[in-house]
Parts: structure tokens; sequence; C-alpha cells
């Protein structure tokens, strides 16, 4: 339990006490330091529930927590909100026991399964700016949702199965009509290599996607592939198989790059073979229906503001639907997994065809009801101009493409003296990646922000430069205290008023966890790091610490240096952010 937790607990005691039953106090920062430290806005609530006056109620409590030894300056403002400032003994006390972060400063929610699905690459496309905000923001809710105790398992989900699969195939026999692959009376063995390259594939799939809205006979071409594909022709699943292990390399390589990492590498192919039982399951619970030659399965409510159409579980063609590869998906995973919780990470565009596949997946019994299925759409990365980021031909950016525009406007800010020639070019690469995040956590997760790689990667402001070049000078500091054979093991004065706001900020950082894990967005991790930071870059301005000639406040200022160095590693590493020796 977190320090504020167990004064919040103390608190809400005391005013039970006193005959008002309250589940739990919330201590609010104060918006006038002058008046206090922390407010407590009960009272307000309990005037109404005891038809009393707020006032009196809160000067009762008043009375009661002047008797303790933690708190001073104990006011009632307005109509009955209580100010509270702490004590400096006690706020040393509590830097202490916040120094131990995970047992002190944290407080963690009930434990979850959750299975995280984002990233959501095509495979045999390139990765786009598209796919960015996915692969950050899932992955640091994979990270914070770690952090807070549960228990956690992120798959890829690879777009690997359908019509995609057979235009790319398409495009290859069209080019390399001689290949083993496309004799179908040949039975094996095929040749282990892929005939095709990342690079191929790159060129390929925009050439075959512009031909099939071009060539009718193309796109049929690609469909009877696709089916073949699909229904296990050997030879055209062999190099389907070629092509998606190819791509999930290139893929691999972004994602490694934007720091993401995931447990697994499941596609919607992954899912077909479940695709026929599912369909048994919503025939034997009688829910299906025929429409001109397709099954179909009707979540609509009576309640719904939104038209929320059938889900189409079987084409006329016998194809399954794109909503029952998903459901099929969400079967296999409550089969092998012991799930409380499945969270999308995709754009706001699918979020009818998640409320349709949840609804369905519930109706169903597929899921049971006491799963939490979460769909979090987010907002996109926007050009100057406001609209959907893009090249300047207007073609969706690749992410590779966008990774090197910001890694080219960091080279240029970038002290070579200082990184030294050897680690230059790993540094830019690692502040460019680590700008990019940062700038995409920032803003509230729905919330779409214009892309700026020089603001991006400035050395002032909210930027992931400001806050890696402070936490490595706090790094410094504390590596020239070790060398100097300076202690700080213990914090034991409080001698400066930028030292309370410090600590009193720390204070915050397990609600701004836990807010951040409820509304699944980075933004208030984003901001509390920040002005954390910016906090202790005053402190670190105003103060001489490491010729101080008062041992107890040189060492306290290099305990409450250490305490902030750790939070930043922390939160860094929850964002995906990763630290430098040197910038």
């Amino acid at each position: 339990m977190s320090v504020i937790n167990d004064i919040e607990n103390t608190i809400t005691k005391i005013i039970n006490d006193l005959g008002y039953e309250l589940e739990h106090v919330s201590l609010k920062p104060s918006g006038r330091p002058d008046l206090g430290d922390y407010q407590i806005n009960e009272c307000m609530m309990l005037g109404k529930k005891y038809n009393k006056s707020p006032k009196s109620i809160a000067e009762e409590i008043v009375l009661e927590l002047s008797k303790g030894d933690n708190f001073t300056n104990i006011n009632v403002a307005g109509p009955g909100f209580i100010n509270l400032t702490f004590q400096d003994d006690f706020l040393v006390e509590v830097a202490n026991k916040i120094s131990n972060i995970k047992e002190n400063n944290i407080d963690y929610p009930k434990k979850r399964k959750i299975l995280i699905d984002y990233g959501g690459a095509n495979v045999a496309k390139e990765l786009h700016v598209g796919h960015l905000r996915s692969a950050n923001i899932g992955e640091a809710l994979k990270r914070l949702a770690k952090l807070l105790g549960n228990d956690v398992i992120a798959d890829v989900h690879l777009g690997d199965w359908g019509l995609p699969l057979g235009l790319v195939i398409k495009q290859i026999k069209e080019e390399q009509p001689d290949l083993i692959y496309f004799d179908e009376n040949y039975t094996g063995p095929y040749p282990d290599a892929s005939p095709v390259t990342p690079k191929d594939l790159a060129r390929i799939y925009p050439l075959a996607s512009k031909r099939k809205s071009e060539d009718e006979q193309y796109l049929i071409d690609a469909q009877e592939i696709t089916n073949k594909i699909q229904t296990g022709v050997p030879g055209y699943r062999v190099l389907w198989k070629h092509v998606v292990e190819t791509s999930k390399k290139d893929i691999k390589k972004v994602y490694d790059e934007l720091n993401t990492n995931f447990d697994l590498w499941l596609g919607e192919s992954d899912a077909a073979a479940s695709v026929p039982e599912v369909v048994n399951i919503f025939k034997e619970k009688k829910l299906t229906k025929l429409d001109d030659g397709a099954l179909i399965v009707d979540v609509k409510k009576d309640n719904d503001k939104i038209e929320v159409p059938p889900i189409l579980l079987v084409k006329s063609n016998g194809t399954a639907g794109y909503q029952t590869t998903e459901i099929a998906t969400l079967y296999n995973r409550m089969k092998n997994y012991d799930l409380t919780d499945v969270w999308y990470l995709t754009d706001a565009r699918q979020s009818l065809h998640f409320l349709q596949s949840f609804r369905a997946s519930k109706l169903s019994g597929i899921v049971p009801e006491r799963v939490n299925l979460e769909h979090l759409p987010f907002g996109t990365i926007n050009g100057k101009d406001g609209k959907p980021f893009k090249t300047r031909d207007g073609n969706v950016m690749s992410l590779s493409n966008l990774i090197d525009i910001v890694y080219d406007a960091t080279s240029k800010k970038m002290n070579k003296d200082i990184v030294g020639e050897e680690l230059l070019e790993k540094t830019t690469k690692m502040i460019a990646i680590d700008s990019i995040k940062y700038a995409d956590l920032l803003p509230f997760r729905t919330t779409d922000y214009i892309f700026e790689p020089e603001k991006f990667s400035d050395l002032e402001g909210k930027t992931a430069p400001y806050l890696l070049y402070s936490t490595i000078r706090i790094r410094s500091l504390l590596n020239k205290a070790k060398e100097e054979h300076v202690s700080y093991d213990r914090y034991t004065i409080l001698s400066t008023d930028i030292e309370r706001q410090i600590i009193l900020k720390l204070l915050e950082l397990p609600k701004t966890l836990l807010n951040a894990y409820d509304s699944r967005s980075l933004n208030d991790i984003s901001e509390y790091i920040y002005n954390i930071t910016s906090l202790y870059n005053k402190f670190y301005a105003e103060n001489k610490i490491l010729s101080c000639v008062n041992n107890d406040v040189k060492n306290s200022w290099l305990f409450i240096s250490n305490v902030v160095y750790n939070v930043n590693m922390l939160l860094l590493d929850v964002m995906g952010l990763k630290v430098p020796e040197k910038m």
C-alpha cells in the first residue's frame, strides 16, 4: 500500500469514528499552496447525506486531525473544504518510505489476467504511420499493467489470412510463373528459401492492390488464389508460408526498433481451424438465420443509438466473414488462457466491428460474461495541415521513413564530442525513437496530434530529449557522489521549499499510475514525469549539491535526487523509452 493511501485510510477512520459513514477519503493536491498541500472535499457529500452543514462537519474533522502530529495549518475554506499541510518532520519520514517505490509508492488494483491485442500489422505490407500509435500505446499499457501486478499477454495479431495475401501471390505468379509452387500436380518437396525478399514485398503489394482496382479479372484470380491458400492447396500454402515468414522478419525488425515486444506472434490464420466449430456453436444455439444465401447473426439491441448490422458469419460463397475470424480468435483465447480481460488497440474506424464481434461472442457464450472485452481506439497522427500525415506525393508514409525523418532532425542537435563517434548513430537512433514514442503518448489516447519532428527532438519543453538529458544528468551526479564516497542512505533534513514540492509530487505517483491504468492512456504519466523532472531541474539549478558544506543537507539532497532518478527510470521504462549512456 502506498504512503498516500495509508494516510487516506487514517483520515477515513477518523471520519468514521465521528459517526460519518464514508468508504474512503481521497486527498486532492491543492491548487492553493498558501492554503494547504492537500484538500479534502468529501464534507459536501456528507452534508447532503446527513442533512447537516458541510462546514460544521468539516470543523469536527479538523478538530480531530489537529490532535495528531502529521499535519499543520489545518483549515476550512468555503462551504466545507478542508485544507491541510504536512509537517516537515512527517515529510522527511515520508521521503524515506517512498524511496522504496514498488512497496510504498504504488497501489496495486485487483490482479487481472489481460491479453492485449496491438500492433495489427498486415503481412506482406510495409508498416506505415497508422501502425505507430497501436504499437506505442499498446506496449506502454502492457508495461503499466504488469507494473501494477497483472498477468499480461501481448499478441501482435497479424493480418495474414485473406485477399491481401491472394493479391501478393497473384502478382508473384505473374512475375515468376515457372515457380514450382504453381504446379498443382507437384507434391513436393518444396524449396526452404523464400522466392521473395522484404524489399520485393514492399513493391509487390501496392502494385497488386492498384491492379485489382483496375482489372476485374486480376481480382477474380486473386480471390481464387486466396481460396486455394485457405483450403490448403499444397504449393500455394507453402508459398503463402514463405511470404508470411519473410514479412514477419521485416515487421519484427521495425517493432524491435520501437522497443515493442510481443509474447505471441499469432495471426488471423491461427484461428482459421476453429471457424467451423464457432459456426456450429451459433447454429446449435439457434442464433443464425439465412439472408440471400449468407448465414448471419443479429446483434442489435433495442436501446442502440446507432445502427448495428448483423454479423456476416458465413458468406454466400461459403467463406467465413471478417467478424467470424475475430470471434474464432476469441474462442481460441478463451480456450488457451484463463483471461479476465481482452483489450484491443486499433483506430476508431473499427469500433463497429468490435461492437458486433463482442456482442456475438457474449451472446453465443464463446466469451463468458465475466470476461471484460474492450476496444481502445486512438486518434490520428496529422500533418501541419491538420490532416492525416502523408508523404509529399500524398501516399501513406511508411513507419521506417517516419523514423528517418525524426532521426535526421535529432542528428542535427547531437553533440558528437560528448557522445563519441562510436556511439553517435546508435544514440541518435535511440533518442529519435524515444522522441516519437513520448510525443505519441503525451496526448490522451483518442486525441489527434500534429507530427512535428523538430519540436519532438528539442531539448526544451515536453519532449523526450528534455527528460532523457535531465535523467542522465541526475545519474552523472549520483556517480560523482559515489566516486567521492558520499553516502546518501537516508533523508534527514528538509531544507528548501522546492524539496517539499518534490516530495509532494512524488506522493502523487500512485494515483497517476492508477489513473493511467483506468483510462487506458499514458497521458497522465507523460505529464507527471515532465512535471517531476521540471521540479527537480529547478532544485538542481538552485543548489550546489556536491559542494554543500552541510553533510546532512548534502546527503539529503543526494537522497532525493536518487528517488527522482529511480522514478524517472521506472516511468521511462513503462513508456518504452530507453535511456542512453550520454547525450
